[in-house]
């Protein structure tokens, strides 16, 4: 079916039954959006967005007593 021919199918239509279509059209389009797959992170996506100290993995002054 073309547009040309749902248009004229819809125009023969009472006011009423317009609206409904208008309702219907417009939850398709909803149902439509949300089937959309959700994207997937990739590896290494968050390069760059966290930055980690130089003395990250040097023992803590804290444990000192238990280091020992």
């Amino acid at each position: 079916m073309t547009a040309t021919q749902l248009y004229q199918k819809i125009n023969y239509l009472p006011s009423d039954l317009k609206s409904e279509v208008i309702d219907f059209i417009d939850y398709l389009l909803s149902k439509q959006t949300k089937k959309q797959p959700k994207k997937q992170p990739q590896f290494g996506c968050a390069k760059g967005q966290f930055i980690i100290s130089p003395d990250f993995d040097s023992p803590l002054d804290d444990f000192k007593e238990y280091m020992e």
